[in-house]
């Protein structure tokens, strides 16, 4: 059991790494390419849009855009698509591995509904690409010649979904489970809409045809759409990190008003990327913003201690809790833990428990159990620096907890 723990727990890490991998590669040329499309001179003569001088690296670049297609296929043409595609199907892959097989542990909470696991990941499954057809069908529709009429009624979209999603999963995976679903959409557009249109210029180029110039103008649209989600799904990403973004009552009003944060500072950036353009005002607005997020953050985090005890254990939780090493097990969590992971923790200069983790109650301590094990049995991550001076006894007496109840 322990080389299958520690095996999958690096597993999950390789994942996520790759996962940060793909995402500053697609990300980055996402960014890049607005900028320079932002940026371009169009004061010139001849068939492209618009050029641009650039330096880097000791090196000088002279780009130019062509508003359709060059007169000719040039011979070589580099495809921008493995970015987005490694970015979702690595991040699909971790949401499974965190998610659904931890779903006991990361993705149920009892106290919303009362979800069968398999019932859980069904929705989050199904729940992905609901979104992609709701937006497809509204830009394929009138309002995708409205831009500002869509983007208000995707928000509007985002907003329901982040309800939707913290009505029946924890705070965590609700948060997360937003950023999958648009980034899901983000990729839909590469793959069905960015990708397609490319493909049909590029035969009609090959064919000698002039390529209609409504296929540029159609995947202009959502690269831009995706250029202003980029952030949200970001700051979604990161989370899981701070408690007073997940784990407080108002979490997906939160959520909802990471979207407009996201939109006006990358509203300020592409402006500025245009010649001459600076809209300071955004960051006036993305102040208020973040601030009302701080105030909003500050509402009662989840359960009282009173309602943790008295609910029940779920059969997977209890098999922590009833084998006898469960009893030393928890003595020694409550002594050397719970003084920081606790509801009101008395830890000097902490106000909530680190990750919203609270470990105070049997029910605590065992839907914990392979947290509990890897922190601080496998590992000596927990206590940060052994602040509390748990013993090596003590932590093979955490991992003999867990490892019996296998």
């Amino acid at each position: 059991m322990y080389d299958l723990a520690v095996l999958w727990s690096w597993a999950e890490f390789g994942v996520r790494w790759l996962h940060v991998i793909t995402a500053i590669a697609w990300i980055g040329s996402s960014f890049y390419f607005i900028a320079l499309d932002l940026g371009l001179n169009r004061n010139i003569s001849g068939p492209a849009d618009g050029e641009d001088w650039q330096v880097h690296g000791g090196g000088f670049y002279h780009v130019q855009k062509y508003l359709v297609a060059p007169e000719a296929m040039p011979e070589h043409l580099t495809w921008f698509k493995w970015e987005a595609y490694s970015t979702w199907l690595s991040g699909a892959a971790l949401l499974m591995i965190v998610y659904w097989v931890g779903g006991e542990l990361y993705l149920l909470d009892p106290n919303k509904a009362d979800l069968a696991l398999w019932q859980g990941v069904l929705i989050s499954a199904l729940s992905l690409s609901i979104g992609w057809f709701v937006y497809d069908f509204l830009c394929k529709s009138p309002l995708g010649e409205k831009p500002t009429v869509l983007m208000v009624l995707l928000f509007a979209l985002l907003v329901a979904m982040s309800w939707g999603y913290h009505q029946l999963f924890t705070g965590r995976a609700a948060m997360l489970h937003l950023g999958a679903f648009t980034a899901t959409i983000m990729s839909a557009n590469v793959f069905f809409i960015i990708m397609p249109n490319q493909r049909i210029v590029v035969a009609d180029l090959k064919a000698g045809r002039t390529p209609d110039g409504k296929y540029g103008k159609i995947a202009k649209l959502r690269s831009t759409h995706n250029n202003y989600l980029t952030l949200p799904v970001v700051f979604l990403m990161l989370s899981n990190h701070y408690p007073l973004a997940f784990a407080t009552e108002w979490s997906w009003v939160i959520a909802a008003l990471v979207f407009l944060m996201g939109v006006t500072i990358r509203h300020f950036f592409n402006t500025m990327h245009m010649r001459g353009g600076y809209q300071w005002w955004t960051w006036a607005v993305t102040a208020m913003l973040f601030l009302l997020i701080a105030w909003l953050s500050i509402a009662p985090l989840a359960d009282s201690l009173d309602d943790a005890e008295a609910r029940a254990l779920t059969p997977a939780e209890a098999r922590f809790a009833d084998v006898t090493e469960f009893a030393e097990a928890e003595s020694i969590v409550l002594s050397r833990c719970s003084m920081c992971h606790a509801r009101e923790p008395v830890w000097d200069g902490l106000h909530w428990a680190p990750k919203g983790v609270h470990l105070e109650t049997t029910s605590d301590i065992a839907r914990h159990a392979d947290v509990i094990a890897m922190q601080a049995g496998y590992s000596h991550a927990m206590p940060p620096g052994n602040l509390t001076y748990m013993t090596e006894d003590e932590r093979r007496a955490l991992i003999a907890w867990v490892r019996a109840a296998r």
